[in-house]
């Protein structure tokens, strides 16, 4: 995205650093990383930064106002409401295509966004390897609001561990080790100190939690939570069985709790007005169907990973659609063939991390992921037997 830089790094690639680059990113923890990783990272110029943190801060704007648990009650599915809630999310993630608007400028848009973790932990060693094999320009960083890797690591264990010891905080999720982000799960040992627990290994004794660790039974008082409710929906039926205890009455924290997951998603979008947001809308509220639907997606609200979305719209899917009220119109983005590569243009998406530390009256930006495509939407299953795509990082001028 800025041609200099893009030019040099390019010139300077080789094949030989590429490949020593994944084995030090590989040997992190030995068949970690389960996904495709993307030969450079994406260059951020501070305009373009800028207006992307706008829509995130006007987005923070919306979820902090009083009235946000009202307007999102429905979000929430009856049969994966769970227990309990808390005051606010602590943790957020922003998509942002980079985009292309009617004058052919680039300029961020937002895809989704998810009021649950993302590969926090990962991204902090993913960004010092890379710093390893590629020259990173001067006054370039990934992360935001002045953080470094120490402080980011620090602020993260806070809010992970709350006021808890790491032996009694674990990260729950189904079947860990066979997840694509167990990579994540591994780095959050290493930096956090706390275990990745299958939901099936939880003990439950009256409302307490326990979980062994190191053959010693040991209670649970904090949960950081990686479990997808759609991802248990369609586990064996012995997994969504023992999936039943997030929904019992616990005397647990979460960290976040996972009502969080609906209520910041993409039932939130038709709630934003904001020029770095598409236009959105519930599809039983649209009262006529846009003469134009090839300029419009289709997507559920409660699905993740891309699972469900039409792209390319025909008069008859909207017709074929029993429940419109769990579905969103959404006005369709171009994306900009914006990264050079050896053979076609990639296109990119940047996620921005928002904490929310207890105590605090918003939460603040403060590191990213970045993922290339040359397919039509960002994803491995559209990526297939291409280089230059994958998971990735940006580094932001300062």
């Amino acid at each position: 995205m800025i041609s200099n830089i893009r030019e040099t790094f390019n010139r300077n690639f080789t094949a030989e650093t590429y490949q020593a680059y994944l084995a030090s990113l590989h040997a992190l923890h030995p068949s970690g990383i389960d996904f495709r990783v993307a030969e450079t990272p994406i260059f951020v110029d501070k305009d373009f930064k800028n207006k992307m943190l706008s829509a995130c801060e006007h987005i923070v704007d919306v979820i902090t106002q009083t009235n946000f648990k009202i307007l999102t009650e429905g979000a929430i599915p009856a049969n994966n409401r769970v227990k309990g809630s808390d005051d606010h999310c602590h943790f957020i993630a922003f998509d942002f295509g980079i985009c292309k608007n009617e004058q052919g400028e680039l300029e961020p848009q937002l895809i989704e966004m998810q009021g649950f973790p993302t590969l926090f932990a990962y991204q902090v060693d993913h960004a010092r390897i890379t710093e390893q094999y590629f020259s990173i320009p001067e006054g370039f960083s990934t992360y935001l609001s002045g953080f470094t890797p120490a402080s980011y690591v620090a602020y993260l264990k806070d809010i992970i561990l709350g006021k808890h010891a790491p032996e009694n905080v674990v990260l729950l999720e189904i079947l860990p080790h066979e997840q694509k982000t167990k990579i994540d799960f591994y780095c959050t040992q290493q930096h956090i100190g706390i275990q990745p627990v299958c939901i099936t290994e939880l003990i439950k004794e009256g409302n307490q939690l326990f979980y062994l660790l190191n053959g010693v039974k040991t209670p649970i008082h904090r949960i950081y939570n990686r479990v997808i409710f759609d991802d248990l929906n369609q586990q064996s039926l012995e997994i969504q069985a023992a999936g039943q205890i997030m929904f019992e009455e616990l005397d647990v924290e979460w960290v976040t709790h996972p009502n969080w997951f609906y209520r910041i998603s993409k039932y939130t979008l038709p709630f934003i007005q904001h020029a770095y947001v598409p236009e959105t809308r519930f599809l039983d509220k649209v009262k006529e169907v846009p003469a134009d639907l090839e300029n419009y997606v289709l997507k559920p609200l409660f699905s993740f990973a891309g699972q469900g979305v039409i792209i390319d719209i025909q008069p008859g899917d909207i017709q074929k659609i029993t429940d419109p009220e769990n579905w969103i119109l959404q006005r369709k983005v171009q994306y900009a063939d914006v990264i050079p590569t050896p053979d076609v243009p990639a296109k990119a998406e940047i996620r921005i991390f928002y904490f929310w530390k207890d105590g605090e009256a918003r939460p603040v930006p403060t590191n990213n992921l970045g993922r290339l495509s040359k397919g039509k939407m960002i994803g491995v299953r559209y990526n297939k037997d291409k280089e230059w795509v994958g998971g990735s990082l940006a580094y932001f001028e300062q």
